[in-house]
């Protein structure tokens, strides 16, 4: 199965955000391409929040080029093969934290934004992780910093997709 295959059937499975699904699934049947950076009318990427259940909290990174606190994420690669796997390599290489785990139950949320030219926009398909206990945090090249903030303190720090997907995470931890 292809990865572009994977992502279909993720996005079939996906029981929530119908209107932004569809247009996803539309995307991927009208883009053979639709997995890659290089797709001009826009790519799905992968994401996951990194989660602390036990402490309350939620890794965010300070992304370099865009300097938000944003999940760790971005774009798929020719050896990722399932949209999961791409989004926890993204969030272990962005986060430094080996095991973590991605919350059961496929995809938190869906988040579609616009990016600079020449790729219009990502199609960001996203996921928790879980941290294992007594996990340390690396900063990697693509991040300013790294810090940890409690569930209540990430609206005034990072954007409301964020934020939304904060609290979808909760509702999924129960």
């Amino acid at each position: 199965m292809s990865l572009h295959d994977d992502a279909t059937l993720v996005l079939k499975e996906y029981g929530d955000q119908e209107e932004l699904r569809t247009a996803y699934l539309d995307h991927l049947a009208a883009h053979e391409d639709a997995m890659w950076k290089a797709c001009g009318a826009g790519h799905l990427t992968a994401s996951a929040l990194v989660v602390d259940p036990s402490r309350g909290r939620v890794l965010l990174t300070l992304h370099k080029k865009l300097g938000m606190w944003l999940q760790m994420g971005g774009h798929c690669e020719p050896g990722d093969a399932t949209v999961a796997g791409a989004a926890l390599r993204e969030a272990t290489e962005e986060s430094g934290i080996e095991g973590l785990v991605l919350l059961d139950g496929g995809p938190v949320r869906l988040d579609r934004h616009p990016i600079p030219a020449p790729c219009n926009w990502h199609l960001d398909v996203q996921y928790a992780a879980l941290a294992p206990e007594g996990s340390v945090e690396a900063i990697s090249d693509e991040s300013l910093d790294l810090r940890w903030f409690a569930y209540d303190e990430v609206p005034a720090v990072a954007d409301a997709s964020v934020a939304r997907l904060v609290e979808r995470t909760l509702e999924r931890l129960g």
